[in-house]
Protein backbone atom coordinates (compact mmCIF):
# COMPACT_ATOMS: atom_id res chain seq x y z
CA UNK A 1 0.00 0.00 0.00
CA UNK A 2 1.61 3.97 -0.76
CA UNK A 3 2.14 5.44 2.10
CA UNK A 4 4.03 8.61 0.58
CA UNK A 5 4.08 10.68 -2.65
CA UNK A 6 6.60 12.31 -4.18
CA UNK A 7 6.03 15.49 -5.97
CA UNK A 8 8.29 16.95 -8.84
CA UNK A 9 7.30 21.10 -8.30
CA UNK A 10 7.76 22.90 -11.78
CA UNK A 11 4.66 22.00 -14.36
CA UNK A 12 3.18 19.42 -11.15
CA UNK A 13 2.42 22.09 -8.71
CA UNK A 14 2.69 24.82 -10.22
CA UNK A 15 3.13 26.23 -13.77
CA UNK A 16 6.45 27.97 -13.74
CA UNK A 17 7.65 26.01 -16.75
CA UNK A 18 7.08 29.48 -19.00
CA UNK A 19 9.00 31.23 -16.24
CA UNK A 20 11.41 29.46 -16.78
CA UNK A 21 11.66 29.55 -20.37
CA UNK A 22 11.52 33.23 -20.09
CA UNK A 23 14.35 34.02 -17.69
CA UNK A 24 16.81 30.82 -19.78
CA UNK A 25 15.82 32.41 -22.69
CA UNK A 26 16.93 36.16 -21.36
CA UNK A 27 19.65 35.07 -20.56
CA UNK A 28 20.51 32.95 -23.61
CA UNK A 29 19.99 36.31 -25.28
CA UNK A 30 22.31 38.14 -22.91
CA UNK A 31 25.07 35.23 -23.55
CA UNK A 32 24.88 35.89 -27.27
CA UNK A 33 23.65 32.38 -28.01
CA UNK A 34 20.47 30.25 -29.60
CA UNK A 35 18.97 27.81 -27.87
CA UNK A 36 17.50 25.61 -30.91
CA UNK A 37 13.93 24.46 -28.94
CA UNK A 38 14.37 20.66 -29.24
CA UNK A 39 17.38 21.11 -27.27
CA UNK A 40 15.66 23.21 -24.84
CA UNK A 41 13.24 20.26 -24.41
CA UNK A 42 15.86 17.81 -23.25
CA UNK A 43 17.00 19.78 -20.55
CA UNK A 44 13.34 19.57 -18.78
CA UNK A 45 13.88 18.21 -15.68
CA UNK A 46 17.57 18.85 -14.89
CA UNK A 47 19.09 21.34 -12.37
CA UNK A 48 20.08 24.72 -13.04
CA UNK A 49 23.72 23.49 -12.49
CA UNK A 50 23.29 20.72 -14.80
CA UNK A 51 21.31 22.48 -17.82
CA UNK A 52 24.31 25.31 -17.90
CA UNK A 53 26.78 22.21 -17.90
CA UNK A 54 24.98 21.17 -21.48
CA UNK A 55 24.73 24.62 -22.10
CA UNK A 56 28.61 25.29 -21.50
CA UNK A 57 29.26 22.42 -23.39
CA UNK A 58 27.17 22.58 -26.64
CA UNK A 59 28.06 26.57 -27.15
CA UNK A 60 31.76 26.75 -26.07
CA UNK A 61 31.09 29.03 -23.04
CA UNK A 62 34.13 30.28 -21.10
CA UNK A 63 31.90 31.92 -18.28
CA UNK A 64 32.21 29.64 -14.26
CA UNK A 65 29.19 27.59 -13.64
CA UNK A 66 28.17 29.55 -10.98
CA UNK A 67 27.89 32.89 -12.45
CA UNK A 68 25.79 31.42 -15.47
CA UNK A 69 23.22 30.00 -12.68
CA UNK A 70 23.49 33.40 -10.53
CA UNK A 71 22.52 35.08 -13.82
CA UNK A 72 19.40 33.08 -14.30
CA UNK A 73 18.31 33.24 -11.36
CA UNK A 74 18.64 37.02 -11.22
CA UNK A 75 16.54 36.88 -14.49
CA UNK A 76 13.89 34.05 -12.89
CA UNK A 77 13.49 36.05 -9.82
CA UNK A 78 12.37 39.27 -11.21
CA UNK A 79 10.09 37.56 -13.51
CA UNK A 80 8.61 35.48 -10.55
CA UNK A 81 7.62 38.45 -8.70
CA UNK A 82 6.26 40.02 -11.12
CA UNK A 83 3.79 37.28 -12.25
CA UNK A 84 1.39 38.26 -9.56
CA UNK A 85 -1.52 36.36 -11.27
CA UNK A 86 0.55 32.70 -11.26
CA UNK A 87 -1.24 29.98 -9.70
CA UNK A 88 -0.96 26.03 -8.81
CA UNK A 89 -2.36 23.77 -11.68
CA UNK A 90 -5.51 23.00 -11.92
CA UNK A 91 -6.72 20.34 -8.73
CA UNK A 92 -3.66 19.99 -7.77
CA UNK A 93 -4.16 21.95 -4.05
CA UNK A 94 -7.07 19.85 -3.67
CA UNK A 95 -5.22 16.52 -4.20
CA UNK A 96 -2.45 17.62 -2.16
CA UNK A 97 -4.80 18.34 0.90
CA UNK A 98 -7.13 15.25 0.24
CA UNK A 99 -3.76 12.91 0.14
CA UNK A 100 -2.46 14.94 3.33
CA UNK A 101 -5.85 14.49 4.93
CA UNK A 102 -5.91 10.50 4.52
CA UNK A 103 -2.88 9.91 6.45
CA UNK A 104 -0.31 9.85 2.68
CA UNK A 105 3.26 11.51 3.85
CA UNK A 106 3.73 14.01 1.00
CA UNK A 107 7.60 14.81 -0.13
CA UNK A 108 9.02 17.09 -2.87
CA UNK A 109 11.36 16.07 -4.96
CA UNK A 110 12.10 19.26 -7.58
CA UNK A 111 15.24 20.22 -9.33
CA UNK A 112 14.39 23.76 -8.56
CA UNK A 113 16.95 25.49 -6.15
CA UNK A 114 15.97 25.58 -3.09
CA UNK A 115 15.49 29.53 -3.29
CA UNK A 116 12.50 28.86 -5.85
CA UNK A 117 10.90 25.80 -4.20
CA UNK A 118 10.87 28.40 -0.87
CA UNK A 119 9.26 31.17 -2.85
CA UNK A 120 6.64 29.04 -4.45
CA UNK A 121 5.62 27.38 -0.67
CA UNK A 122 5.71 30.86 0.74
CA UNK A 123 3.48 32.54 -1.97
CA UNK A 124 0.83 28.94 -2.00
CA UNK A 125 1.36 28.51 1.78
CA UNK A 126 2.61 25.00 1.01
CA UNK A 127 4.60 24.29 3.79
CA UNK A 128 2.02 22.46 5.98
CA UNK A 129 1.70 19.62 3.88
CA UNK A 130 5.17 18.53 3.29
CA UNK A 131 7.22 16.44 5.23
CA UNK A 132 10.51 16.82 3.36
CA UNK A 133 11.37 19.05 0.48
CA UNK A 134 14.44 17.94 -1.48
CA UNK A 135 16.42 19.77 -4.44
CA UNK A 136 18.41 19.08 -7.30
CA UNK A 137 20.85 21.42 -6.54
CA UNK A 138 22.04 19.25 -4.03
CA UNK A 139 22.81 16.58 -5.97
CA UNK A 140 26.06 16.13 -8.94
CA UNK A 141 23.58 14.58 -10.73
CA UNK A 142 19.95 15.78 -12.45
CA UNK A 143 17.06 13.51 -13.44
CA UNK A 144 17.42 11.08 -15.08
CA UNK A 145 19.97 10.04 -12.60
CA UNK A 146 17.51 8.30 -9.29
CA UNK A 147 19.38 9.83 -6.33
CA UNK A 148 17.11 12.75 -5.79
CA UNK A 149 13.59 10.31 -5.64
CA UNK A 150 16.18 7.65 -3.60
CA UNK A 151 17.05 10.23 -1.16
CA UNK A 152 12.94 11.51 -0.90
CA UNK A 153 12.33 8.00 -0.01
CA UNK A 154 14.71 7.47 2.68
CA UNK A 155 14.00 10.88 4.12
CA UNK A 156 10.60 9.67 4.59
CA UNK A 157 11.38 6.57 5.98
CA UNK A 158 9.62 4.76 3.17
CA UNK A 159 10.50 1.62 1.31
CA UNK A 160 10.23 2.47 -2.33
CA UNK A 161 7.64 -0.22 -3.15
CA UNK A 162 5.25 1.97 -0.54
CA UNK A 163 5.90 5.28 -2.58
CA UNK A 164 5.02 7.04 -6.06
CA UNK A 165 6.32 10.17 -7.82
CA UNK A 166 4.08 12.33 -9.85
CA UNK A 167 6.23 13.71 -12.87
CA UNK A 168 5.61 15.78 -15.78
CA UNK A 169 9.09 15.46 -17.53
CA UNK A 170 10.66 12.67 -19.37
CA UNK A 171 14.03 13.31 -17.50
CA UNK A 172 11.72 12.93 -14.28
CA UNK A 173 10.12 9.85 -15.18
CA UNK A 174 13.20 7.84 -16.35
CA UNK A 175 14.45 8.86 -12.88
CA UNK A 176 11.13 7.65 -10.89
CA UNK A 177 11.79 4.85 -12.70
CA UNK A 178 15.41 4.12 -12.06
CA UNK A 179 14.46 4.29 -8.73
CA UNK A 180 12.32 1.18 -8.45
CA UNK A 181 9.49 3.77 -7.73
CA UNK A 182 5.84 3.55 -9.91
CA UNK A 183 5.63 6.79 -11.55
CA UNK A 184 2.34 8.79 -12.65
CA UNK A 185 3.08 10.67 -15.64
CA UNK A 186 1.02 14.14 -15.84
CA UNK A 187 0.31 15.30 -19.03
CA UNK A 188 0.20 19.14 -18.55
CA UNK A 189 0.24 22.22 -21.38
CA UNK A 190 3.69 22.80 -20.99
CA UNK A 191 5.06 18.89 -21.55
CA UNK A 192 3.84 18.72 -25.03
CA UNK A 193 7.57 17.76 -25.97
CA UNK A 194 7.81 15.46 -22.95
CA UNK A 195 8.16 11.47 -23.29
CA UNK A 196 5.52 9.89 -20.71
CA UNK A 197 5.30 6.34 -22.30
CA UNK A 198 7.47 5.13 -19.40
CA UNK A 199 4.98 6.16 -16.43
CA UNK A 200 2.74 3.36 -15.10
CA UNK A 201 -0.22 5.47 -15.15
CA UNK A 202 -1.01 8.84 -17.25
CA UNK A 203 -3.57 11.70 -16.19
CA UNK A 204 -4.59 14.88 -17.44
CA UNK A 205 -6.31 16.30 -14.50
CA UNK A 206 -5.09 15.91 -10.84
CA UNK A 207 -8.65 14.84 -9.73
CA UNK A 208 -8.34 11.62 -11.79
CA UNK A 209 -6.27 10.94 -8.01
CA UNK A 210 -7.39 10.60 -4.49
CA UNK A 211 -5.99 9.29 -1.38
CA UNK A 212 -8.00 6.40 -1.61
CA UNK A 213 -7.09 5.43 -5.73
CA UNK A 214 -3.18 6.64 -4.73
CA UNK A 215 -3.01 4.10 -1.61
CA UNK A 216 -3.82 0.81 -4.06
CA UNK A 217 -1.78 1.75 -7.12
CA UNK A 218 1.47 -0.59 -6.11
Amino acid sequence: MVNTVIFDMDGVIVDTEPLHYFAYHEHFDDLGIEVPHDFYATLTGLSTKNTYQRIKDAFKLEHDIEVLIQSKRDFFNVVFDKKTDLQLLPGVLNLIQNLHNGGIQLVLASSASKVTIQKVFDRFDLHQYFTYKVSGEDFPKSKPDPAIFLNAAELAGADVSTCIVIEDSTNGIKAAKAAGIYCVGYKSENSKLQDLALADKVISHFDELNAEIVKELV
